[in-house]
């Protein structure tokens, strides 16, 4: 049978809780059909309960009550994008800690080779809660795999929401691999970046590497057991 999106919304919430990505603040969606999406209620994603339903958000229309204003981007993501099927909103520590250098993550290892060259970064630093400025987030993005935001997180889309989870974590290690070489750069090393050819063999998706990643993610969630 097919999976379950509401349950499929509430194991990603407390996934992004449970690994540090995701505080107080976040929100992750899945689309349901060509006109709507659903996403997490306007609360911590780790306080997500087991009947959690979620919200339906319309692609036309005003945002349904329940849906926080930031939610706008993922609507314009979903709009611009129909081959998206899931997007996360969270804020990993390292990829702000680079963000704030004006920086982000650079290909140095597998996990990285996701957002090559490097993901976007949106240089704004205010909340993203206007329809101006959600087309503009969406439309930077393009047709990368993750946008980040200024001091305040980043966007990941994907094919499917648990890839987009993926993601995530992705985008968050090779924030943390890049940090933890700034003090060699800075003393004149150059570590060493993939090419293009290096990219194209290790961004993908066989052997299960997102299953596996997805796996890791719930493992311990009150919902991951009885998933058919």
């Amino acid at each position: 049978m097919p999976p379950d999106p509401a349950r499929t919304l509430r194991l990603a919430s407390r996934a992004m809780g449970r690994h540090g990505l995701a505080h107080a603040y976040g929100h992750v969606s899945t689309r349901l059909d060509d006109g709507s999406f659903l996403v997490s209620p306007p609360q911590p994603l780790g306080t997500v309960t087991t009947n959690e339903p979620g919200v339906v958000v319309p692609l036309d229309g005003d945002l349904p009550a329940g849906a926080l204003p930031e939610v706008r981007t993922h609507r314009e993501i979903y709009r611009k994008r129909p081959a998206i099927g899931g997007v996360v909103r969270v804020q990993p520590p390292s990829v702000m800690a680079l963000s704030a250098l004006g920086e982000t993550p650079r290909v140095h290892h597998g996990l990285g080779a996701y957002f090559a060259p490097a993901a976007p970064l949106w240089p704004g630093v205010a909340l993203v809660r206007d329809d101006a400025q959600a087309v503009q987030v969406a439309d930077m993005l393009g047709d990368a795999a993750a946008i980040v935001l200024s001091g305040n997180g980043c966007v990941c889309a994907a094919a499917t929401l648990e890839e987009a989870a993926c993601l995530a974590f992705f985008l968050e290690d090779a924030a943390r691999l890049e940090l933890a070489i700034l003090p060699a750069r800075a003393a004149g090393a150059a570590p060493r970046e993939y090419t293009s050819a290096e990219v194209a063999a290790r961004a993908v998706k066989a052997g299960g590497l997102f299953e596996r990643m997805w796996h890791h993610l719930c493992f311990g969630d009150p919902e991951w057991q009885s998933i058919p």
